[in-house]
């Protein structure tokens, strides 16, 4: 047992700051220099708190059937009374498939260490294919390679000694090919049906470490095909789907010259032309300026969308990157998305009721990522056509509509942190008190929502956007109906 005072220097560092048990309730203080004592230091920050259910004390269930796990194992590990070289050559094992990344030097250190620690010839065969295999590493080639089904369990075939490396349950999507019996391979050991059945049993053990270093390169090597996959879509999508999709502003404009053409006709038109022939070509070009105006917002919106989904840097970093710049929310964001769902909703009875206030004058503008805000806004009022109900009002009238608007929040961020809040209701029945906490979760989807056909992946996308902009997502049950809403922070640059 080491002498408690053998590092007195570590000890007596922490003692005047920190209490025994490094608790919370400590004060670490810098330690002086010539920066701190002209006050030119800055002092670090402290962490943020975790959720609740991070921390263990929060999940009891998931402790206790942790721990119950870890003592089974180690009771386990107990019985199978390995030596001191069996455990040696084991952790051996770990620490060097974590330093060598290729299979083909896993595969090397598989046959090297039982040489090196037991002077047993060991070989390792592999499934090719549902019913073909291969030996795959081995120090000397045998004579005769087996000519049997490979066992399912640890077995003595002959003068050898076989124990299956077994996968786990995803193995055999990484494979490409279904693992009877969930097998991925197998070692033989030669000579082994001589060896003690405790060094057998240490053999078969380490045929499991063997399966689930091979899935973990397997998860790599795919992980990394999927890689280059999305580095190469990438450039398809910029080639074959950006470039070609601007073409289209080619094709409006043609569009609008033939309209811009025929409103002159109508100008032109002689004194005596026939008018009901000029009234009806009137409707006509009322008709084609209408869907062409449609189609227009239809495709600036999926211009946007598209340019904004599928930004390279998304793919190259693995996550969604912001391109902040100064948005006007009301022009940019909301109004476009008002015109391109106000047919959706018509069709469904729906209107938009701005009665209820929330619309102020005064423009309100944010540092955002344009593309990402407006897909927000455009995953709300989606929700908005398909899921706002009739309700009852106070006078006994049915009524069926949505509203939108917003608030400024002066400290919503904190002391002089102001934000912007961001409703869009809808009339129909709340949502469960029970499931409102799961609501911006992927995936799920609340019992109100009918037959509806939906993902649950709307909401979950809007409040991962939210939160990549530093905001806050939520639901407030109202007495006709349903409030999602978004906090946004007011960025200086943004005033």
């Amino acid at each position: 047992m080491p002498n408690q005072d053998s590092t007195p220097h570590r000890r007596t560092a922490a003692a005047p700051n920190c209490a025994p048990d490094g608790s919370p309730g400590c004060t670490l203080r810098p330690t002086p220099s010539s920066a701190s004592e002209q006050g030119d230091e800055k002092l670090p920050t402290a962490p943020q708190l975790p959720e609740p259910t991070q921390c263990l004390e929060n999940d009891t269930p998931r402790r206790r059937a942790l721990e119950a796990r870890v003592l089974h194992k180690i009771a386990e590990a107990e019985g199978y009374g390995f030596t001191v070289d069996e455990q040696r050559m084991l952790n051996t094992f770990f620490d060097m498939a974590q330093e060598f990344d290729s299979q083909r030097d896993l595969l090397t250190i598989c046959v090297l260490l039982p040489m090196i620690y037991f002077d047993q010839d060991v070989r390792v065969y592999l499934r090719t294919g549902q019913r073909t295999w291969k030996l795959a590493r081995c120090l000397h080639i045998p004579a005769q390679l087996p000519a049997f089904e490979p066992p399912t369990r640890a077995a003595v075939r002959g003068c050898n000694f076989y124990a299956p490396i077994k996968a786990r349950k995803d193995t055999s999507e990484l494979m490409g090919f279904p693992l009877e019996h969930g097998v991925l391979g197998w070692i033989e050991i030669a000579g082994g049906a001589a060896l003690s059945s405790a060094r057998q049993l240490f053999f078969e053990k380490f045929a499991g470490r063997i399966g689930s270093q091979m899935h973990n390169r397997m998860a790599r090597s795919k992980n990394r095909e999927h890689l280059a996959f999305i580095q190469n879509l990438v450039a398809d999508i910029g080639h074959n789907v950006i470039v070609p999709n601007m073409t289209f502003k080619l094709f409006f404009n043609r569009l609008r010259g033939s309209i811009s053409a025929l409103e002159r006709l109508l100008v032109d038109a002689p004194d005596d032309a026939p008018q009901q022939f000029l009234s009806e070509l009137d409707k006509v070009q009322a008709h084609l300026r209408a869907q062409y105006e449609e189609i227009s917002r239809h495709y600036e919106q999926t211009s946007l969308f598209l340019e904004t989904l599928l930004r390279r840097r998304h793919f190259e970093e693995g996550r969604y990157v912001l391109e902040k710049r100064l948005v006007n929310l009301r022009k940019q964001v909301v109004e476009p998305q008002v015109e391109r769902f106000r047919p959706r909703l018509c069709d469904r009875g729906i209107s938009i009721d701005l009665s209820m206030g929330g619309l102020p004058d005064k423009p309100v503008q944010l540092m955002a990522d344009l593309g990402l805000i407006a897909q927000v806004y455009a995953n709300l009022f989606s929700n908005a056509v398909k899921y706002t109900r009739a309700v009852e009002t106070t006078d006994g009238h049915g009524k069926k509509f949505m509203a939108y608007g917003w608030n400024i929040i002066p400290d919503a961020f904190g002391p002089e942190h102001p934000g912007v809040k961001l409703n869009v209701f809808t009339t129909g029945p709340t949502v469960p008190e029970n499931e409102r906490n799961a609501l911006f979760h992927p995936g799920f989807r609340a019992s109100t929502t009918g037959n509806e056909h939906g993902t649950g992946h709307g909401l979950a996308f809007v409040r991962q956007v939210v939160d990549l902009h530093g905001g806050h997502v939520g639901y407030e049950a109202a007495p006709l109906g349903n409030n999602f809403f978004i906090i946004l922070p007011i960025e200086p640059d943004g005033d």
